[in-house]
């Protein structure tokens, strides 16, 4: 199904709209296709216990893109009280859909800054700079869904393989190797100054 054709049926482009940031290319690519051509199967996903942040912040893929012919995918994220997320960043060819089960998160995209508390939705259109932590004292759960980008692979990849258990140090040479080839593949955009941004974010809201 075409993206524009699936956010219509979701109700999502009508709602949000699908406006591109300034000085940035609308017509990114998407990603390469995937060669889905068996007919989609029903599946069930059985209720798991909430996940663990680990006292910091950690994903579980729920639905993945090759359940869904490549249209769809979700990863359950929870994070710590008091923890920032990544840099401020934008995506050239994904859509990101929020669904807050437990706390209250707070989202920047370009300079608003808006929080999102349990029950709450959140739609972030790619091009659109952003991030997002939990300011709270409490812990934050969401679902983040991804339409037509196999980010799922993305995520599992940074938070379960490139980790110093299985040989990428914090800091080293190969991680940020590792790091950049993904973000390229994936066609995420960091600002020349996204990490000063982030550590500005993390003192302003006493984060860690």
């Amino acid at each position: 199904m075409e993206r524009r054709n699936f956010l219509q049926a979701a109700g999502l482009l009508t709602a949000f709209g699908m406006l591109p940031g300034p000085g940035l290319n609308a017509q990114a690519p998407e990603m390469p296709a995937r060669g889905f051509t068996n007919p989609l199967e029903p599946f069930l996903l059985s209720p798991l216990p909430p996940l663990s942040n680990k006292g910091n912040m950690d994903i579980r893929v729920w639905v993945r893109s090759d359940m869904t012919g490549g249209v769809y995918s979700c990863v359950e994220c929870a994070v710590a009280p008091l923890i920032m997320g990544p840099p401020p960043h934008l995506h050239k060819a994904l859509d990101e859909l929020m669904f807050v089960l437990e706390g209250t998160a707070s989202v920047m995209v370009e300079d608003e800054v808006v929080e999102i508390p349990a029950g709450g939705w959140h739609f972030r259109p790619r091009n659109l700079r952003h991030t997002f932590w939990n300011g709270s004292e409490k812990p934050l759960r969401f679902v983040d869904m991804y339409f037509n980008q196999p980010f799922e692979l993305f995520l599992e990849r940074i938070f379960h393989e490139l980790t110093p258990e299985n040989g990428y140090p914090r800091g080293s040479e190969q991680l940020k190797r590792e790091h950049d080839l993904l973000t390229e593949q994936y066609g995420l955009v960091y600002a020349p100054t996204a990490f000063e941004e982030r550590q500005a974010i993390m003192a302003k809201y006493g984060l860690k």
